[in-house]
C-alpha cells in the first residue's frame, strides 16, 4: 500500500505502469472486471497493475458534513483489489487542489509525469478532471499522442441492472445482505473492537463480543449468519444488530456470538463476514424465550457456514481476461 496526503506528494519507484482509478468502494464483481482486466493489460505490458483509491471517499471530502460511511476500509480494500490481481494501491487523499486540477494537468501532470502511466483501464463513464469535465474521449486522445494502451470494460449487469456501490449500499442498509453479497466480490464484512459490554450474554450462556470503531456501513438491525476472522482460526458466528428490547435497551449495537470461542477477546480486532440474515429484532416476554431461540439462531448460524470456503476470492496470479 502506498498512501500520499496529496497530488504533490505522489511518486512512484516504477518506471512504467498499468492503472486503474476508482473509488472502489466494497470491491463488487464490477471492480472486479476492471482489475482482471487492468492485469492483464499491465502482463502485456511488462508493467506492474495499480489500482489508485481514495481515502477518505470523495463524498466526504467533498461535504464534510456528510453522513456517508463507506463500505469497506482500506486494508480490506486493498487486500481484495490484491487478490483480484493488482500489484500495489495507492490511496490518495483527495483534497481541494486534487479537485481543482484541470482535465489537461490531470492527464499531464498526474497520469504522464507522475504514475508514469503506460496502460490504462477505466469505465465508459470515467470523469476526471476539474467539475469532471475530463471524459474518455481525452484519454483516447492522450493515447494516440503518448502511445498509451487504453482499455474500457463495460458496465457489469446482475440481472437486469448494473452493478454499483450505491445499489450495495440500500441493500446492505436494508439488511439485504445475501442480495449485497451476490454483487460484491466477496462477502459484506465490518471490523471493529471488541469493548466491554453488560455481561448479560454470558450470563445466559451466549457471551457476546460487542463491536465499536467500525469505519464502515453496519447492516440493518436483525440477527444474522456469519463468521469471524481474527482469531486463531476464523469461527462461525450468530450477529445480532439493534437493541436489546427485552431487557428494556434501545441502544443500537453490534453484538457477536462467535460459537465455540471460549478466547477472552476484549480489546481484540474482528472481522465479522455476513453470511444470511435469520430474523428481525424481537422483544421476548421472557429470558427463557429469549434463549430458546439463540439456541436455534446459533444452529442456523452453524448450517448457514458451514462447508463455505476461506478464501475470500481465488487466486488471481494468472486471471487472464474478465
Amino acid at each position: 500500500m502506498m498512501r500520499f496526503e496529496s497530488v504533490s506528494e505522489i511518486e512512484v519507484p516504477w518506471s512504467g505502469t498499468a492503472i486503474s482509478i476508482g473509488n472502489f468502494d466494497g470491491v463488487h464483481i464490477g471492480h472486479a472486471a476492471l482489475i482482471r482486466r487492468l492485469r492483464a493489460v499491465a502482463d502485456r505490458l511488462g508493467v506492474p497493475a495499480i489500482a489508485l483509491t481514495f481515502d477518505p471517499h470523495p463524498a466526504a471530502v467533498l461535504d464534510p458534513h456528510t453522513s456517508f460511511v463507506p463500505l469497506s476500509w482500506p486494508e480490506r480494500k486493498e487486500r481484495l483489489l490484491k487478490r483480484l490481481g493488482a500489484d500495489d494501491v495507492i490511496f490518495l487523499r483527495a483534497d481541494a487542489s486534487f479537485f481543482a486540477t484541470t482535465a489537461s494537468d490531470f492527464m499531464e501532470d498526474i497520469l504522464r509525469r507522475r504514475l508514469r502511466v503506460r496502460g490504462m483501464v477505466e469505465g465508459p463513464d470515467f470523469r476526471f478532471g476539474k467539475d469532471r469535465s475530463g471524459s474518455v474521449d481525452d484519454l483516447r486522445r492522450l493515447a494516440l499522442s503518448d502511445d498509451l494502451k487504453l482499455d474500457l470494460v463495460p458496465k457489469v449487469r446482475f440481472g437486469d441492472e448494473i452493478v454499483s456501490s450505491s445499489r450495495i449500499r440500500r441493500l446492505v442498509e436494508a439488511g439485504e445482505i445475501e442480495e449485497a453479497n451476490r454483487r460484491l466480490a466477496a462477502r459484506y464484512r465490518i471490523v471493529g473492537t471488541v469493548e466491554r459490554g453488560a455481561g448479560r450474554g454470558s450470563k445466559i450462556g451466549f457471551p457476546t463480543a460487542n463491536l465499536a470503531l467500525i469505519p464502515n456501513l453496519v447492516p440493518a438491525a436483525g440477527v444474522y449468519a456469519g463468521r469471524v476472522f481474527g482469531l486463531a482460526s476464523p469461527r462461525p458466528a450468530a450477529i445480532h444488530i439493534g437493541p436489546n428490547p427485552t431487557f428494556g435497551e434501545t441502544r443500537l449495537k453490534v453484538e457477536v456470538h462467535v460459537i465455540g470461542c471460549s478466547d477472552a477477546l476484549l480489546g481484540c480486532e474482528l472481522e465479522v463476514e455476513f453470511v444470511r440474515r435469520l430474523r428481525g429484532v424481537v422483544r421476548f416476554a421472557t429470558p427463557d424465550a429469549l434463549i430458546d431461540q439463540l439456541r436455534r439462531d446459533v444452529a442456523a448460524a452453524v448450517a448457514a457456514v458451514e462447508g463455505l470456503p476461506l478464501e475470500e476470492i481465488p487466486s488471481a496470479d494468472h486471471p487472464g481476461e474478465p
